[in-house]
């Protein structure tokens, strides 16, 4: 695999570290400005949102630039972010400067993933991808934790110091490895905005926020689950959380290269596991063995939903797929802002720490059920398209805009 795809996995090293981060600090975070779990909790919520606003303009922003110049700008504005989260005198400036940063988050990745996509044959596409990616899920198993043990060595702020110390590593990596000549600028906005007119682009974003959003449900209030209910000591979060990331890691590999082969088949394997293992939580919570367990098979079936779910986008989108890879990547982070926002009301209804899980689980069993219509109508639309074919009149109209390539 080129070398550059290192440059864009360690961009994505330090903005998985910023966005999952919040998952071990979040009791400091919530005891230093004075307020409520849940309410800390809106440190997830917000950073989830900007991504959701900052993908599409950030990408519009970009049919400026050639791709790496874009992403060198992208981690530019993702160390004032941190840097302004680890300097705020108040919770308002904190949220604030969550929400600066994450306006990086949607089109890095988005832009990433087609330059990542670009440097390879087109059969190890989800592969590249998936490496890409591995940058945010190896962020769980060594940042995450490491910013976890700075919080309670120090204090929470220490950690988004560090996070701000990735980003310029991030520029200096993305600066020397990306190859310029490569690096292409988008297509013009209008042809962008064009392939929204196909409902499986729709339908595959659906798909996205409802999927991988379940996960969030439940590791945003993840310190507290294991301190409150589990019973482990505050120290153990450390480790915990480098549980659930190295099952993101595994699933994040492993479900790249079966995608490759079959795409769909990924995706409903990966999602049926995440339901049931979310569902489970709710139960296994309450002993510590079996929640360690759990942790890792949540990690790793929600990361194997990733490769799938960003390639069906680019695939149904390939004539002009920038800013839809980057509305995917909004579409990931919406589902997480929604879940950990009903993740929190389920929580102050006095449901309990487990009950997140719930959420989640339903989250996914919806996604499953979009992915099912979405392949029903697909098969239709190419079934209805033969048959016109066959009969000598023109199947244009009948055939899907764009084709899945499992």
């Amino acid at each position: 695999m080129p070398l550059a795809l290192l440059a864009l996995a360690i961009g994505a090293f330090g903005i998985g570290t910023t966005e999952f981060a919040v998952m071990g600090l979040l009791p400091d975070m919530s005891a230093g400005f004075g307020v409520s779990i849940p309410l800390a909790g809106y440190a997830t919520t917000v950073y989830a949102l900007g991504v959701v606003i900052g993908a599409p303009l950030m990408t519009a922003v970009g049919t400026r630039f050639t791709r790496k110049q874009m992403l060198l700008l992208l981690m530019g504005l993702f160390i004032v972010g941190n840097l302004l989260t680890a300097t705020a005198p108040n919770f308002g400036i904190m949220l604030a400067g969550r929400i600066v940063a994450a306006f990086t988050h949607g089109a890095f990745f988005g832009i990433g993933a087609l330059v990542a996509a670009d440097l390879v044959a087109p059969e190890k596409r989800a592969t590249a991808i998936s490496l890409m990616f591995s940058g945010l899920t190896i962020a769980n198993v060594v940042g995450v934790p490491a910013g976890t043990m700075l919080s309670q060595q120090s204090d929470w702020r220490t950690t988004f110091y560090a996070i701000t110390a990735l980003g310029v590593l991030g520029v200096l990596g993305i600066a020397k490895l990306v190859p310029a000549q490569r690096a292409k600028a988008a297509s013009p906005l209008g042809s962008e905005l064009a392939v929204f007119r196909n409902p499986q682009v729709g339908l595959a974003m659906l798909m996205t926020i409802l999927g991988f959003g379940g996960v969030f449900a439940a590791v945003t209030y993840l310190a507290s689950m294991m301190t409150e209910v589990t019973g482990f000591a505050p120290s153990s979060v450390i480790w915990l959380t480098a549980v659930f990331g190295l099952g993101m890691v595994g699933g994040n590999l492993v479900s790249g290269r079966f995608t490759d082969r079959a795409m769909m088949p990924m995706l409903f394997v990966s999602m049926t596991g995440l339901a049931l293992s979310l569902a489970a939580f709710t139960f296994t919570a309450h002993d510590k063995t079996a929640a360690i367990v759990t942790i890792a098979l949540i990690g790793t079936f929600g990361f194997a939903t990733v490769p799938p779910l960003q390639k069906r986008v680019m695939d149904q989108a390939a004539s002009a797929p920038t800013l839809a890879s980057a509305g995917n990547i909004a579409a990931f982070n919406f589902g997480n802002a929604l879940a950990a926002w009903l993740g929190g009301i389920v929580i102050s209804a006095g449901l309990g720490y487990t009950a997140p899980n719930w959420v989640g689980a339903l989250m996914t069993v919806a996604a499953l059920g979009v992915a099912i219509f979405a392949t029903a109508l697909e098969r239709r639309r190419t079934g209805r398209g033969r048959v016109v074919a066959g009969g000598g009149a023109d199947a244009t109209a009948d055939e899907p805009v764009a084709a899945a390539h499992g």
